[in-house]
């Protein structure tokens, strides 16, 4: 590895790049203290400390912007989502519990006729039996174990898949529901372009001190009825991205008076809600009722216990029961007629949106994994349908495979309804070899992947492959063009994708949902192989469905033998091991420039990326990609932005902030980054090209959907490469650093990678010492609770 400084000595002083955010309006508080409008897509406000990326969630993307909870599910009408906090409305009265670990906590039946009408300070027999309930569980009065002596409401058992897909059968006399989305990111404007109920709002907002600005977006999360909302509890303030609870309390003060108190039933449930949205964007699906506890005391809930008890009685939020050290086969033991047959629990508390991906998530890999749970039997038939896992057309596949590692995950596949694959860059030739094979067999198979880039490179693949010609690419297509039908097959008349082997490229990116309506999308009889590099960050969403799914051990498991090529993939190898090494690179493939502090290192990079990458390794500007721990900082994306822009393509900005020729990144979801150019701009709002896609992005959204793109967190280029990569490393960011991080950000880089380094001893440290951050989920339980242990094969 190259310690010299490739970028030469500096012909100046180090450039201080000022970044200059756009000074936000606050609310003002009785206090004095105002609430910033959020300062960009899923990132701190403007004037934040510096720091490393502080979440899975803080993406390129209006991370922060969720929609209600259980409001993008497509079962969300027939299932009511948890009541907005300090709304009455439903409960949730659940009373059995699901079978297996992971269950929501039973609820003894309740005592008395029907459920007395509840509203503020009032609550259902089953509402005080589920608090009971929980409060017997955390306080010991009652045993974990009781709790699953009673029989089980059963789980709909899935239907038994056929052998091989069966295409003619169709139940045709069903109508065809709707394909599974994302839902806008707005809803529709009315005439003028305003959200409906937003004047209502702003006066609301106006008598609380809180700026009129914000109310386009209160309208947007809380509906047309938004201003009756707020004036009947202030603290539903809270569900606007952005907003923090000292401003919220603030803005309540305003409209309540003496009447605001710390121990207002609204403002716990409220508070309850935005800690669990919170830890959504760090990527938590639940959090144990401890955490959540110590987390509301920290925002001065006078009786956390109590506020606990208020959220799960108005179905706020919902209770759930982890079994911990599940014995081997991970059945759960047989109820015992004695209380000491006591089963380990975790109680868990979560969101109603989390936990219908999660459990639908389950449920769909489950059935997908018991697909081909009946042995076929007997040796290969000639007659056997292509599909079924008998037809000789496997192992001739398996036989013609380019290496040994994809002939084993043929093989796989050719037995099994759920695989995962596990690899590095080159690996991803072995599912690109399955897809292609199986085309050539007759089946219907496709390979998604995370990004645009990621698909290109797979499409290229698929080209390489044997026996295949270049109509092949067309099967590759990413997640998001699959889900909303754009690319790929289609639908069949019953609403599922088309298809019968699907291959997921990138599998650590797929957060809960997305991999939720990824699953309920399959056909029965359909194949799915799940494949990624173990080593990188997950999904900027939350979850970490391919990390549980791994450790749920509910599946073949195929670790690719295919190494990594060149200094760059020893050295990512090596890290993905915990082992910082030093690797010789006679081409200057890696090179370290070592700075003294944030204003060297902002000089170093705009050095490396306009001039000395171009001249000593070739890869112009425009194809090499700055990586930095955070937004904010005197070297974050902000600051380096800004000071690229400088250098590579100096205007002012007429554009909403935006020149022609500027690199950004656009996100058009949350957790999706699609890099591009900015063309142009009219009255339509600013026009991009995305690797030759041409995208409007509409004015009122440029602020939120839009950023300059030279430089990109690691969370952000994940799923992507270019030529050429240069890491940031500042000293004021080390806290966040860890051996994910570190192996994701040094392995974007194809022919070189420069890190300029400022973190000391922080980086070997991280690499060695702290593999991740982790995150609480549920799924790895359910799998293990539905799933049998001998579909692991």
């Amino acid at each position: 590895m190259s310690t010299d400084r490739l970028a030469g000595e500096a012909a100046s002083a180090p450039e201080e790049a000022d970044p200059k955010p756009a000074e936000a309006a606050a609310p003002a508080e009785p206090s004095g203290s105002g609430a910033p409008e959020p300062d960009g897509p899923g990132e701190p406000a403007a004037g934040a400390g510096p720091g490393p990326e502080p979440a899975p969630g803080e993406h390129s993307g209006p991370g922060a912007t969720r929609p209600p909870a259980g409001a993008d599910r497509p079962d969300a009408a027939a299932r009511p989502a948890a009541p907005a906090a300090g709304q009455d409305g439903p409960h949730h009265t659940e009373a059995s519990p699901r079978g297996g670990s992971g269950e929501r906590a039973e609820v003894p039946a309740a005592s008395g006729g029907g459920g007395e009408a509840t509203g503020k300070g009032k609550r259902s027999a089953a509402a005080e039996a589920l608090a009971a309930a929980v409060r017997a569980v955390e306080s010991g009065e009652r045993s974990a174990a009781s709790f699953f002596n009673d029989t089980p409401a059963a789980r709909p058992v899935p239907p038994t898949a056929p052998a091989a897909p069966v295409r003619e059968q169709a139940r045709a006399a069903a109508p065809a529901p709707a394909p599974v989305r994302r839902p806008s990111a707005r809803p529709a404007p009315g005439p003028g372009g305003e959200i409906p109920g937003s004047d209502d709002v702003r006066q609301v907002l106006a008598a609380g001190g809180a700026p009129e600005t914000l109310a386009g977006q209160v309208a947007a999360v809380l509906g047309e009825r938004a201003a009756e909302a707020l004036r009947e509890d202030p603290w539903q303030l809270l569900a606007v991205p952005g907003v923090r609870p000292d401003q919220a309390d603030g803005f309540a003060r305003a409209l309540l008076g003496p009447a605001c108190e710390p121990g207002d039933e609204r403002r716990a449930l409220a508070l309850t809600g935005w800690l669990l949205e919170r830890a959504a964007l760090e990527g938590h699906t639940a959090l144990e009722s401890s955490a959540l506890r110590e987390a509301l005391a920290k925002v001065s809930v006078p009786d956390p216990d109590e506020a606990l008890r208020t959220a799960i009685a108005e179905g706020a939020v919902l209770v759930f029961q982890d079994a911990l050290d599940a014995p081997a086969g991970g059945a759960r033991p047989p109820a015992a007629d004695d209380e000491e047959a006591e089963q380990p629990v975790r109680v868990l508390l979560g969101l109603d949106r989390y936990a219908l991906a999660e459990e639908s998530l389950a449920d769909g890999l489950a059935r997908l994994a018991g697909t081909f749970a009946t042995p076929g039997g007997g040796a290969a038939a000639d007659g056997a349908p292509a599909g079924d896992p008998s037809a000789p057309g496997w192992e001739s596949a398996a036989a013609a495979a380019p290496t040994a590692s994809a002939a084993e995950l043929i093989r796989t596949v050719a037995a099994h309804g759920l695989v995962v694959h596990s690899g590095g860059e080159a690996a991803r030739a072995e599912p690109a070899a399955l897809v292609a094979a199986a085309r050539a067999m007759g089946l219907r198979a496709y390979a998604a992947a995370h990004s645009e880039d990621g698909r290109r490179r797979l499409a290229a693949a698929l080209g390489e492959a044997p026996a295949t010609g270049p109509e092949a690419a067309s099967a590759a297509v990413t997640v998001a063009a699959l889900l909303a039908d754009a690319a790929g097959p289609g639908r069949d008349e019953e609403g599922a994708l088309a298809l019968d082997l699907l291959a997921v490229l990138d599998a650590p990116q797929l957060d809960v949902e997305t991999a939720a309506m990824l699953v309920e999308s399959l056909p029965d009889g359909a194949r799915l192989v799940l494949s990624g590099d173990p080593g990188v960050l997950w999904s900027a969403g939350p979850g970490r469905v391919f990390a549980d799914l791994v450790a749920a051990r509910r599946c073949p498991q195929i670790v690719s033998r295919t190494p990594d090529p060149g200094p760059i993939g020893e050295l990512v190898s090596g890290i993905g091991i915990g082992e910082l090494l030093q690797v010789e690179a006679p081409g200057k493939e890696v090179v370290i420039v070592p700075v003294r502090d944030a204003g060297e290192a902002v000089h170093r990079t705009v050095q490396l990326v306009a001039d000395s990458v171009p001249r000593a390794i070739g890869v112009p500007p425009e194809q090499t990609q700055v990586i930095t721990p955070g937004h904010g900082g005197a070297a974050g994306t902000r600051a380096l932005n800004a000071a690229l822009k400088n250098r590579l393509n100096p205007g002012p900005g007429r554009f909403g902030g935006f020149d022609p020729g500027d690199r950004v990144a656009y996100t058009p979801a949350p957790g999706r980054t699609v890099p591009g150019t900015v063309v142009s701009a009219d009255t339509e709002g600013l026009r991009l090209d995305c690797a030759g896609a041409p995208v409007v992005v509409p004015r009122a959204e440029v602020g939120e959907l839009v950023r300059h793109g030279w430089a990109l967190t690691a969370h952000q280029a994940a799923g992507m490469r270019w030529p050429a990569a240069v890491v940031v490393l500042p000293g004021d960011a080390t806290a966040g650093l860890t051996r994910s991080w570190v192996y994701t950000a040094f392995g974007r880089g194809e022919r070189h990678l420069s890190v300029v380094h400022g973190a000391d001893g922080a980086l070997p440290r991280a690499v060695a010492e702290i593999p991740f951050k982790d995150r609480t989920t549920r799924l790895r339980a359910l799998l293990q609770a539905q799933v049998p242990a001998e579909s692991a094969g």
